[in-house]
């Protein structure tokens, strides 16, 4: 069944209104749908090379607001949404998160973190915009995560794709988890130690 909805997706890239499509994919992304909008990001790129820009932004915009509806979701329908959580496995984490968060302590730097390499990593991008909402995470700063994250992930995306073609999409298909989670985290650590030295 997923590899049917991943199919249908990336002929939704080839349509004429598939910037639209792109859009939807994006927005929903973020909440449920299970296929990153990065398939579609992809050969839109590659087939229209001078409007590579103008498709990251749009991916990153509908993302991140898509972003918003999954903490909607987790904040004004939090028993429902611990009930998902459970049945990925991760209640008692969202629980005791928070409850950290409550407490105050190093919770809250930590869930930036996490919140950044699950918009730009191959993480369930929805499993942490919903758990924002369950734990009524600050709005903004998990707003401006969001656009930071996922833009920095499509732009990377739509920008080799245009500048390297086919060899790119190849090595995205082989090593691209591996390699966009070493590079968010290099990325967090570097942040952090900015933060630290400059604090």
């Amino acid at each position: 069944m997923l590899k049917n909805i991943y199919d249908k997706t990336i002929k939704l890239a080839s349509h004429k209104s598939a910037n639209i499509y792109l859009s939807i994919v994006s927005f929903i992304e973020s909440s449920f749908f299970p296929i990153p909008p990065d398939v579609m990001i992809i050969p839109m790129s590659l087939a229209k090379k001078d409007e590579y820009l103008k498709i990251f932004i749009n991916a990153t915009i509908f993302s991140s607001l898509g972003g918003l509806f999954g903490y909607f979701i987790g904040s004004l329908f939090t028993d429902k949404a611990i009930m998902i959580m459970e049945l990925y496995g991760y209640q008692e984490q969202v629980l005791q998160l928070k409850n950290q968060l409550i407490s105050g302590g190093s919770a809250f730097s930590l869930w930036i973190g996490t919140l950044f390499l699950a918009g730009f990593t191959p993480l369930p991008f929805k499993i942490f915009t919903i758990t924002s909402g369950i734990i009524n995470f600050n709005i903004f700063i998990f707003f401006m995560i969001c656009i930071i994250s996922r833009g920095l992930r499509f732009f990377i995306v739509a920008y080799f794709s245009v500048k390297f073609g086919k060899p790119f999409v190849s090595f995205l298909e082989k090593k691209g988890n591996l390699w966009f989670s070493v590079v968010g985290i290099i990325i967090l650590i570097l942040v952090f130690l900015v933060y630290f030295i400059f604090k």
